[in-house]
């Protein structure tokens, strides 16, 4: 049986001010100030060194029409979109934002959709 690990609101809170990018600690305080986004902390809070990297086509098969997703990491232009979609990261290639026009879909930093969606609602994490 697996047991899911909880982290302590200090935990989190230390995590969070370990952060020398300043965007990515504005977005992790914006997201601990609001009791929504705490179950997404642990996951954006974790090193860098984990972030992960997910290709367009990946995004395309895990996701229907309208959907939002949320990619702690950065999003990288191999494959297509062909759907419309809204993806939240930290970063995405130049390319991968070109694809996205496409399809006008739209990508934004995951900063702005904790401002723009603070309760966190119909969010799709994909890593």
């Amino acid at each position: 049986m697996n047991k899911v690990k909880t982290m302590s609101k200090t935990t989190l809170k230390r995590r969070v001010h370990q952060k020398t990018n300043s965007k990515l600690a504005t977005a992790l305080y914006l997201a601990f100030k609001n009791p929504s986004w705490l179950k997404f902390v642990k996951l954006l809070s974790q090193s860098t060194k984990k972030y992960s990297s997910v290709n367009l086509a990946e995004i395309d098969k895990q996701t229907s029409l309208g959907d939002t997703v949320l990619v702690p990491g950065k999003v990288l232009s191999i494959g297509e979109i062909t759907k419309k979609i809204r993806i939240c990261s930290f970063g995405i290639s130049s390319e991968a934002l070109e694809k996205l026009k496409k399809t006008r879909s739209e990508w934004i930093h995951i900063m702005d959709e904790i401002k723009r969606n603070p309760k966190a609602e119909a969010l799709k994490i994909i890593k």
